[in-house]
């Protein structure tokens, strides 16, 4: 089984009510991260390909839309968020252009890893809406934290974020997770603050993992995430957690099944939330026994909370305490 190439619509604690772009298939990303809540990275890739035509890409989104408004599910947003790093794929920059046709505002959630390259710079500034990812700026602790593809550098890597920061005209944001033992020194979190600084996002938010992430990894104590908050807000416009849950508010706009696997996927879902999902869809609790018995989604506990997600092939899921 393959992942769906749209989905949702899902909320977003930044963007409302978001329909999701899986452009890339999984797990291809630039980056391994600790705390990845898809687990860890199945195929490291830094040389930006085509995955999927343009055509299907904006079929698929023209179709899923359809489908939200006949049932009454509003969508904010158009998000390339897959369950890979999204500025791999070479088409992007095109399948911003086409979505914008639908009069949707299109966004981006990135690590940034490739933004040295000049053709990704301008593929990704044609979105309204970009996040770029900001774990640490010093060599050691990236690489810790984000395990990067062994040809790239970070310093190259943040000065492209720097020249992007000056020809991207839509609204950019930058995001930092915090991960206790690994970037949570106050030192550290000072130099990433100073760094943003000169990036001048529009917001900046400071995160802590809230699903399950691909290592045993601890989020940070509440009086680092508290300093971290005032250390970024002397230096910033505008500061934000990303601390919280966002909520149940998950549609089903076609088959209920195909709907909870293309979610699952990329976005891990909360016992509560599928709960909901299944009473909005009219099934019942033994669709997810039966997805589990075949082997398609998982369940994990994480901070007291169980979750479930989509059970990829080839690709091996962490089951933190």
């Amino acid at each position: 089984m393959t992942s769906s190439v749209v989905y949702g619509p899902v909320p977003s604690r930044r963007l409302g009510r978001s329909l999701g772009i899986n452009n890339v298939p999984p797990k291809i990303c630039s980056y391994s991260c600790v705390y990845c809540q898809l687990g860890e990275t199945v195929r490291m890739e830094v040389d930006p390909r085509s995955f999927y035509t343009i055509t299907k890409i904006a079929e698929k989104v023209r179709t899923k839309l359809e489908q939200a408004r006949g049932k009454g599910e509003p969508v904010d947003y158009l998000t390339f968020v897959p369950n890979g790093e999204p500025i791999l794929d070479a088409n992007l920059g095109e399948e911003i252009s086409a979505l914008k046709e639908m009069k949707i505002r299109v966004a981006v959630i990135t690590n940034g890893s490739l933004l040295w390259r000049e053709d990704v710079r301008q593929n990704l500034r044609k979105a309204d809406w970009v996040s770029l990812k900001v774990d640490t700026v010093s060599e050691d602790t990236w690489h810790k934290v984000n395990r990067p593809h062994g040809s790239l550098g970070l310093e190259r890597i943040l000065q492209g974020m720097i020249e992007f920061a000056r020809i991207f005209k839509g609204e950019l944001a930058a995001e930092t997770m915090l991960i206790r033992g690994v970037n949570d020194d106050l030192g550290e979190i000072k130099k990433i603050a100073e760094f943003l600084s000169e990036l001048k996002p529009a917001r900046s938010y400071i995160a802590i993992p809230t699903r399950p992430p691909a290592e045993q990894v601890e989020p940070v104590t509440e009086q680092t995430i508290n300093a971290a908050y005032w250390i970024f807000a002397k230096r910033l416009p505008a500061v934000e957690y990303l601390i919280g849950y966002e909520g149940n508010a998950f549609a089903s706009t076609g088959n209920a099944i195909d709907d909870l696997l293309s979610i699952t996927a990329v976005h891990p879902m909360r016992e509560e939330a599928v709960a909901e999902f299944l009473v909005n869809a009219r099934t019942d609790w033994e669709t997810i026994q039966e997805l589990i018995d075949n082997g398609s989604l998982v369940d994990l506990e994480y901070q007291g909370k169980k979750f479930y997600v989509r059970k990829l092939p080839g690709h091996s899921l962490m089951r933190p305490h």
